[in-house]
């Protein structure tokens, strides 16, 4: 039977246990142990991982925006308990990488506990989940992008974290929280992209000044004014 978790640190402390007497930890197993196959666990789980230390692993957030799209279109079709490939439930991490991710959301976790409570519940039931699971679908979609903007994925993460949450605990606060995070993602991945071809082209321009220099330098002629005296034979 599903553990029933009313904080984030009950979330962290029992995947934590579940994954006590394993070597390696699975997707699957995490998702076993955070509850039914149901939309918010899953988001919930998502995106601690992304936001966590662990999106530092290669492919693993490319994985975790698979993971959301694939539950997040299954619930806007109506679906409510979700199927996910083996493929994607079968990757697995060392315990001692998830114990020390688990660690390090410990003491953020115990400062968002502190403020969860059933509130503005319209914007986490019926219209308010579809819209979140629009906008999940839309960050999913953008990840592979956030990987050329510094930070953005760490913030969408922090994004689904709180979305997950906010379905968890009915707190439509927490789902206001979240909407501010994800259009701080849309704006940090406009602003990084827009930097990008600055940038690229700066390096361009750096590189075809290094290049023509000593070029230009054995060209380029004196100042007026200055002569060069022709050499005189020595002495003899």
């Amino acid at each position: 039977m599903p553990y029933e978790f009313t904080s984030l640190q009950q979330l962290l402390a029992h995947i934590a246990q579940s994954a006590e007497e394993r070597n390696r930890v699975s997707l699957g197993m995490v998702l076993d142990a955070v509850g039914p196959r149901s939309f918010a666990p899953v988001l919930l789980m998502v995106g601690l991982i992304v936001f966590s230390p662990l999106s530092g692993i290669p492919g693993l957030p490319t994985v975790m925006a698979l993971l959301v799209l694939l539950v997040s279109v299954q619930l806007l079709i109506g679906r409510h308990h979700f199927w996910m490939p083996q493929w994607i439930l079968r990757r697995s991490i060392s315990k001692k990488k998830l114990l020390r991710a688990l660690k390090w959301l410990d003491k953020p976790a115990a400062f968002i506990d502190r403020w969860l409570k059933p509130r503005l519940r319209f914007l986490v039931q019926r219209t308010g989940t579809f819209v979140i699971a629009l906008i999940c679908t839309a960050i999913a979609l953008g990840m592979p992008v956030m990987e050329l903007v510094p930070f953005s994925a760490s913030m969408a993460g922090a994004a689904l974290m709180a979305f997950g949450l906010a379905l968890v605990a009915q707190d439509g606060v927490l789902a206001l929280v979240a909407f501010t995070l994800t259009g701080l993602v849309v704006l940090m991945i406009v602003v990084g992209l827009l930097q990008l071809p600055d940038a690229k082209a700066s390096d361009w321009v750096s590189a075809k000044i290094a290049l023509d220099c000593p070029l230009s330098a054995a060209h380029s002629p004196l100042p007026s004014g200055l002569h060069i005296a022709p050499a005189t034979p020595a002495a003899g």
